[in-house]
């Protein structure tokens, strides 16, 4: 029973040496993990920088032109509306010769059929 129990006691040894070296293995992951994210942190901080920058950049452009197109507004609204208006009254143009158009087709066909 002795025997057994020093072979345990021995496999144990090797067991605990063994998570020894696996807790230095993942520490020394660990360290080298943090070593690369924190570069990707960095690289993402400087690509974040390069967009505010050229957002700013785009931001600024079209404060530009929204100031060129302040007094344009109201004129260009104006129009707007006139092509609206000019659009209704096309439509019932519209609409007015294809009723027209329709008769005409229904009246050629009564008269070649003999219905009127």
């Amino acid at each position: 029973m002795e025997a057994r129990i020093a072979r345990l006691e021995s496999d144990m040894a090797h067991v605990r040496s063994d998570v020894a070296e696996l807790k230095t293995d993942v520490r020394s992951l660990r360290d080298r993990m943090d070593i690369r994210f924190d570069a990707v942190d960095a690289k993402f901080d400087a690509v974040h920088a390069k967009f505010d920058a050229k957002f700013d950049g785009v931001h600024a452009k079209l404060d530009r032109v929204d100031a060129k197109f302040d007094g344009k507004s109201d004129a260009t609204i104006a129009k707007l509306d006139k092509l609206a208006e000019s659009l209704a009254s096309a439509k019932v143009w519209a609409l007015t010769l294809y009723l027209a158009l329709a008769g005409a087709v229904f009246g050629t066909l009564a008269r070649g059929f003999g219905w009127i």
